[in-house]
């Protein structure tokens, strides 16, 4: 029978429809073969030789003359770097200039290198390029909100196929964000502590869902997972804003980052996804009643009527049984290297 389960974090409902469940293994055997690029591309402004096609870079990464992880204006961006940011109302409406920042972090040099392909060392390179960029923006008096993710394939999104990130800093928070905020914040006041921390503790006792786990970060399929394979990748030290982490705790989440997604990509032949740190506010950043955290979603289903109509999803899987496929291939295959 399909079953509801809902996110203790955001209350949000979803529905496990076991009766239209695929097994995990068959996620690999139904994929489309997808297209190979090859290591350099004349025609890719992010490829090393055409610096000149893309903005002035605003940080980079380098060795010698050569980068190795480089930041660049978006040049078609979402939102302009300068100017106010006021509201104003037209009349039954409210408006506002599109300002705050949107930036391109350039993985690699490598064309064809998805971020889990890549070695440990330039990872690590990417987290810290993630930090140092947020440390960067959050300066910027106007800047509420900083959203760091990565679309991996055309369905995620992607526009260019050069393995890269994205990061869009706003001057507001969205509904979405506040209605997270207020779930975690209405947790903490009934029972004393962060939703997530109990979360992680619950996973952590069960053992059922954890597909990785560090020293100091584990890898779980939420209990309430939105999508197949859904997982998200944790803290275990209680920390709201991404911002505060250390470079020691950045190189370690760059471990547990590239094992997770080595895992999902041989298990399942390089899924489209979907990566996003999921941070607190600025002004939020040190509070007791939010745990930022990684959230990968592959693009195995797609979201339909119902869906878009009701706000509740349909996982056809159970993260019980995603999570066991995964810690099953990688003892066949030994730890991710």
């Amino acid at each position: 029978m399909p079953e509801f389960r809902q996110n203790r974090a955001t209350k949000e409902w979803i529905i496990i429809a076991k009766e239209r469940a695929k097994r995990p293994d068959q996620f690999k055997l139904r994929r489309k073969k997808k297209k190979e690029f090859p290591p350099f591309d004349p025609g890719c402004p992010f490829c090393p030789g055409n610096e000149s096609k893309t903005p002035s870079e605003v940080f980079s990464l380098r060795k010698g003359k050569r980068w190795q992880v480089r930041v660049i204006p978006n040049k078609y961006p979402a939102l302009a770097s300068e100017g106010q940011f006021l509201i104003q109302r037209e009349g039954f409406f409210i408006k506002a200039r599109g300002i705050g920042h949107h930036e391109v972090i350039i993985h690699t040099p490598g064309h064809n290198r998805s971020l889990g392909s890549l070695a440990l060392s330039q990872v690590e390179k990417v987290c810290l390029t993630y930090r140092r960029r947020y440390l960067d923006l959050e300066k910027d008096k106007k800047i509420k909100l900083i959203i760091i993710f990565e679309n991996h394939g055309e369905t995620a999104g992607t526009s260019l196929p050069h393995p890269h990130s994205q990061l869009v800093a706003l001057p507001l928070v969205p509904a979405s964000i506040r209605h997270l905020l207020e779930e975690a914040m209405r947790y903490y006041d009934d029972h004393g502590c962060c939703v997530f921390c109990d979360m992680i503790s619950q996973e952590l006792k069960t053992k059922k869902r954890v597909v990785a786990r560090t020293e100091d970060f584990v890898a779980f399929h939420p209990f309430a997972s939105r999508t197949p394979f859904e997982t998200w990748i944790v803290p275990l030290k209680h920390n709201a804003g991404f911002g505060s982490i250390t470079e020691s705790e950045c190189r370690k989440m760059a471990k547990i980052l590239k094992a997770t997604l080595q895992m999902l990509d041989k298990s399942l032949s390089d899924p489209d996804y979907n990566l996003l740190i999921r941070t607190a506010p600025i002004k939020d950043a040190q509070e007791d009643y939010y745990h930022w955290h990684v959230q990968i979603l592959p693009r195995l289903s797609t979201p339909a009527g119902f869906e878009l109509g009701s706000g509740v999803f349909i996982n056809t899987t159970l993260p019980e049984e995603t999570a066991q496929f995964l810690r099953e291939r990688k003892a066949k295959k030994g730890k991710p290297t």
